[in-house]
């Protein structure tokens, strides 16, 4: 069984977090939305065991999808989240979050943005 993060699969999409090891990104769908100034932009994120992605933010809403695996979401001042494959997240705007694949195998998300257009789609948190 493959395992992967929620927050590695919003890090996949941003230069800020380009550098992150253990984490891919495929880039799979970008569109303007039917809402005035945003997009949709959409990413398949690979996550090898043991890796994650640090504390984050969006500037619109994401959906991600587990594909495979188990992947822990780390909401700031919540309790962390456990996905299995199957199951999704849904993360407000703003939220600042972070990631990680606690399993030991490598694993594989499918993340939907819903953006303000021409923003930076991942900013580290302060």
């Amino acid at each position: 069984m493959k395992t992967v993060t929620v927050i590695t699969l919003a890090l996949l999409g941003a230069a800020a977090f380009a550098q992150v090891p253990g984490v891919r990104r495929t880039d799979l769908l970008k569109h303007d939305s039917v809402v005035s100034g945003r997009e949709v932009v959409e990413v398949r994120v690979e996550v090898d065991a043991g890796h994650g992605v640090p504390r984050h933010t969006h500037p619109g809403d994401e959906v991600l999808y587990v594909v495979e695996g188990t992947l822990e979401y780390l909401p700031d001042g919540k309790a962390p989240v456990m996905l299995k494959a199957g199951q999704s997240v849904f993360i407000p705007a703003g939220t600042i979050h972070a990631a990680r694949n606690p399993g030991t195998v490598a694993g594989a998300g499918i993340a939907t943005y819903f953006v303000e257009k021409g923003k930076p789609l991942i900013m580290p948190a302060k």
